[in-house]
């Protein structure tokens, strides 16, 4: 077999791979046998018909065929990047040039190779951890929330107004160009003020009303408002306020300690509380940390990114939003419509996420190649029983489904990409 390579653009390569006439009629014989056994001859047991009866069956050109699309190419095409060592990150184009019997066969075969990886410093990388102190605001706030949960709903007193922070019901018509439009119309709808639910400006012009009481309330649409008919609009909104309820808390004493914790003391409870924080702040400095370090680790490579990876990138990315929106019972379309966009825009939103995401594998791939970082047997087991446990599944059923939809090798690939993470975060300085 000889093969030349000859580059092109867009970071392609292009294999010519010539397979000498013999190996074409051995390749033959092979298909005859195959097909013998897969299609029914008359007057004959399948796989006992002679090669002549075959060809005069099926034709020479099925049978040629057959024998390029399932022996020659997939072998001479693995062979030729053995010899040329390529590892390509794109399907082959194939192209032939040649194929016909007793004659050599030639073919192209056109990838995008994976990129030249050059790596700059990925041990010993001085990343600082700043944990963040934690503040007697930040305790506060924690027990605010608790008391917050704790408080109970009441009606405001008769004449009371509306003020910030009130859980108030209400009537609503909104006009824009004296005209009502779609979907701006409302009856006996919840608000808390304050909670920004609505367009900016809206809530606040509802302070000072009363139950009753219409209240004239005028906004703008924002420029990027997702019903384009509406975006960057003034309109005016007619409300009416039914209802007026705000939320009355319980002090903040040992009694409540006592209710939403198993401390007999609010110092008790604020002391828990700090612990609980510092312990967060420890986790988010190491989580940021980590991070640093990989992106360092990545920064610090050369490498030409070929855009074909990116594009996939990209797609695997919407591919995998798509199925959580699934989960969720909605379709990627109506996720479109709703955002006010369509899927190129999408795509390019993703685009430098992409980009990262790519050179960030490249770095750990070839970081797993000059450590010599494995994959083992335990590793991808302990993988399995994590994802077993996210999803509620056994590991045996984790692991079928993985073999059933031929995802070995990707588990394998982010296996060895987690280790070798692990590896650089284990290597940063003291």
């Amino acid at each position: 077999m000889k093969v030349t390579a000859e580059n092109g653009e867009n970071q392609q390569v292009t294999l010519t791979i010539e397979v000498e006439a013999a190996e074409v009629e051995k390749a033959i014989e092979r298909a005859c046998k195959r097909l013998a056994n897969r299609v029914n001859i008359p007057g004959f047991r399948k796989g006992k018909a002679p090669r002549k009866i075959v060809e005069t069956h099926l034709g020479k050109d099925y049978i040629l065929n057959d024998a390029f699309e399932y022996d020659l190419a997939p072998k001479s095409f693995d062979k030729a990047l053995d010899e040329q060592k390529l590892e390509p990150v794109t399907r082959p184009q194939i192209d032939v040039v040649t194929l016909e019997e007793g004659k050599d066969l030639v073919f192209k075969a056109t990838i995008t190779p994976r990129p030249e990886v050059k790596l700059g410093d990925y041990k010993g990388l001085k990343i600082e951890k700043k944990v963040e102190a934690v503040t007697d605001e930040d305790v506060d706030k924690q027990l605010k929330a608790m008391q917050d949960r704790q408080g109970k709903m009441v009606d405001a007193p008769e004449g009371s107004a509306v003020a910030d922070g009130d859980f108030t019901t209400l009537d609503f018509e909104g006009f824009v160009d004296g005209k009502a439009f779609q979907g701006g119309k409302g009856k006996d709808y919840p608000l808390q003020i304050g909670s920004g639910s609505f367009i900016p400006g809206f809530e606040e012009q509802l302070v000072g009303a009363k139950i009753g009481e219409e209240k004239e309330v005028n906004v703008k649409f924002p420029e990027d408002y997702h019903a384009d008919e509406l975006a960057g609009k003034d309109a005016t909104f007619k409300c009416t306020i039914r209802s007026i309820k705000h939320k009355e808390l319980p002090e903040l004493n040992d009694e409540l300690a006592k209710k939403v914790s198993k401390f007999e003391t609010l110092d008790e409870l604020k002391a828990d509380i700090r612990k609980n924080l510092e312990h967060q702040a420890e986790h988010k400095a190491e989580d940021e940390q980590r991070a640093a370090a990989i992106d360092q680790a990545t920064d610090n490579i050369t490498v030409d990114i070929p855009d074909v990876m990116i594009e996939n990138r990209i797609s695997a990315m919407l591919q995998e939003m798509a199925m959580r929106l699934e989960s969720q019972g909605m379709k990627m379309e109506q996720y479109l419509q709703y955002a006010g966009t369509d899927i190129a825009k999408l795509r390019e939103q993703y685009r430098d996420t992409a980009a990262k995401n790519v050179k960030t594998d490249l770095m750990l791939e070839e970081v797993a190649k000059v450590e010599d970082i494995k994959v083992e047997a335990k590793d991808l087991d302990a993988e399995v029983a994590g994802m077993a446990a996210a999803y509620g599944a056994t590991p045996q059923q984790v692991a079928k489904i993985i073999k059933e939809q031929g995802r070995v090798n990707d588990l394998a690939a982010s296996v060895l990409r987690k280790k070798t993470a692990q590896f650089i975060i284990d290597n940063i300085a003291e």
